[in-house]
């Protein structure tokens, strides 16, 4: 897609977007705030955020059992890669994410195509797995038809058992794209997709909470709330000429949402969601960055310390070290050599 074209594209489905939303806010602006603003709504949007925050914590582990082979990317080296790549998301196209993940990989010592490949495993892992918890809100959009989500439910399993049903398609296109994919292990991609499951389940109890300070019906609304979110987010994330889908996941999730709730309503709470999203988020990265830049600097210091202790105590060994003179041969014993 050419630059001129995104450059339009862009500003004109956010526009439509937020107009869509304000049509549906429009003449309920003091009944979203009256929902969202009394004292039982706070620890519930606290919950939010720390559900949210653990959705991300679950996606930084399935992303990292992907990289093929062993590698040094674990714990808060992993952290700190994968909310820097979050942070491109708000950039148009994915090619941030790839950049920072090649980049600070390498700095770890892993190769670029390892960390490409990671990264396009994950990114196809996360669709395939937020359409299939997508499935989960389906009941409530369509009564009576739950027969319809057998067989994408079928199919889902049969790649959990048979993982090359999931890799091979994702391998045999990035080779068309000359982006070559090294496939991981099969149990490396069943434990991915049990860990993005586990991240989209947490994620959605995040848009759980705020149904539930809004008045939505609990059970019904888990379904709504979960499977809703994974749904939204999943095609938003389609929509590469807006920075992480911006309005149109507010859309897609104020449809998923409009089942348990007026429109109205659905609409604050997926404006909501973006919010407590946004938040959970930056404050993730924050903390990711802010400890690991202590820790660097921790580590820089004890190396110096260590070399600084280590010359201190060859200094007093030089010092007391016998000094031997040599006498040179006087007369005929000296010899002179060429």
């Amino acid at each position: 897609m050419t630059v001129w074209l995104r450059r339009i594209l862009t500003p004109v489905v956010v526009a439509a977007a937020l107009i869509g939303v304000y049509l549906l806010l429009r003449g309920e602006g003091p009944k979203v705030v009256e929902a969202f603003a009394h004292a039982d709504a706070v620890p519930l949007i606290a919950a939010s955020v720390l559900a949210n925050i653990a959705g991300l914590v679950l996606a930084v582990h399935a992303w990292r059992v992907l990289i093929p082979g062993d590698h040094p990317i674990r714990g808060l080296r992993a952290a700190k890669i994968y909310f820097l790549g979050q942070l491109s998301k708000y950039v148009p196209g994915r090619v941030w994410g790839v950049i920072t993940h090649v980049a600070h990989g390498r700095e770890a010592g892993v190769p670029g195509a390892q960390m490409t490949s990671a990264y396009v495993l994950s990114l196809a892992l996360t669709l395939l797995t937020g359409a299939a918890v997508g499935l989960v809100a389906a009941p409530a959009a369509l009564p009576g038809h739950w027969m319809w989500l057998c067989p994408p439910a079928l199919l889902f399993l049969a790649g959990v058992v048979r993982p090359a049903l999931i890799t091979r398609p994702v391998t045999a296109l990035a080779r068309l794209v000359k982006r070559p994919v090294v496939p991981p292990p099969d149990r490396a991609v069943r434990t991915a997709v049990l860990l993005a499951i586990a991240s989209w389940t947490a994620s959605g109890l995040h848009l759980w909470f705020l149904l539930l300070a809004v008045g939505a019906p609990p059970w019904a609304g888990l379904g709504a709330a979960v499977g809703g979110f994974a749904l939204a987010t999943a095609i938003s994330s389609l929509a590469l000429v807006v920075p992480d889908g911006w309005g149109v996941r507010e859309l897609t999730l104020t449809a998923a949402l409009s089942t348990v709730l007026p429109g109205g309503l659905a609409a604050a709470a997926a404006i909501a969601s973006r919010l407590v999203c946004v938040v959970a988020e930056l404050a993730s990265s924050a903390v990711v960055l802010a400890w690991s830049r202590t820790r660097s600097a921790r580590q820089a210091a004890s190396a110096e310390a260590s070399t600084a202790s280590a010359s201190r105590r060859a200094a007093p060994a030089l010092l007391a070290a016998p000094i031997t003179h040599t006498t040179a041969p006087m007369g005929d014993q000296a010899r002179v050599h060429p």
